[in-house]
């Protein structure tokens, strides 16, 4: 307990909203949990900021002044990739597409639970720690030289490079497109559900919107299939989830 209050403190949270009890609401709770916290109340404030004091996640309002959230979110991920959790009073399909096609690792409607709130940023900073680690270990082993890859038909996946090819065309895609990919990728042909995604991938057990994973692998499908309406690589298991075919 001791030492994930030790993490928590080393973590420093941008909240970004023109609504001041808004902002003391979230900073309240989250400085309870240990964390600590800046806050911004509109765009070109919270870009500078960002980039700045490189926080390590961003709670970032989409309704901002000077510049909105969705610009924001571009302009902070063109610099530098941290987490960024979009919210919004908006609960419109479109808000949420473009949100995660700019890079926003996730979203949250307004109103929202303070519990769930919390419970989404500590499994977005979860990831990202768990992703480093990851990276550590692989670089400090000297004779695991050999690049780990996943290939499944025309989809190859570099995991020490996070690169995704499509019959060897580099795909850009976003960190947790990547993570979705993967962990597909690492089990084709098995059907996995939006739950087990939801949980594995974005670090939800009892939070979190399945519709989050739809857009997401929709937007991988624009970029991996040539044609979105007849998918080839990932496919739809109508009711079930979502798998990768081994077949090319």
């Amino acid at each position: 307990m001791e030492e994930e209050m030790i993490e928590k403190e080393g973590k420093t949270i941008l909240i970004v909203d023109d609504e001041e009890p808004i902002r003391d609401i979230l900073k309240y709770n989250l400085e309870k949990e240990g964390y600590q916290t800046i806050e911004a109340a509109d765009g070109i404030t919270a870009v500078n900021m960002a980039l700045e004091q490189k926080p390590d996640l961003i709670l970032l309002d989409i309704m901002l002044p000077k510049l909105d959230g969705l610009s924001v979110c571009k302009r902070i991920k063109n610099s530098y990739n941290v987490p960024i959790l979009m919210l919004t009073a908006k609960d419109g399909e479109i808000d949420k597409i473009l949100g995660l096609e700019l890079g926003a690792d996730d979203y949250i409607t307004k109103p929202f639970s303070v519990r769930e709130l919390v419970a989404r940023v500590k499994a977005n900073l979860r990831k990202v720690e768990a992703i480093s680690d990851n990276k550590i270990v692989e670089s400090t082993n000297d004779e695991k030289k050999k690049e780990s890859k996943i290939i499944v038909g025309e989809l190859e996946l570099d995991l020490d490079k996070f690169e995704v090819k499509v019959r060897g065309e580099i795909m850009d895609l976003t960190l947790r497109e990547f993570e979705v990919l993967k962990f597909l990728a690492s089990q084709p042909e098995q059907v996995v559900t939006r739950e087990t995604l939801l949980e594995k991938v974005w670090g939800y057990e009892y939070f979190g919107d399945i519709r989050t994973v739809d857009v997401t692998v929709r937007r991988i499908r624009e970029k991996i299939e040539k044609d979105t309406s007849i998918p080839k690589i990932l496919i739809t298991k109508r009711g079930v989830g979502y798998y990768i075919a081994s077949n090319e």
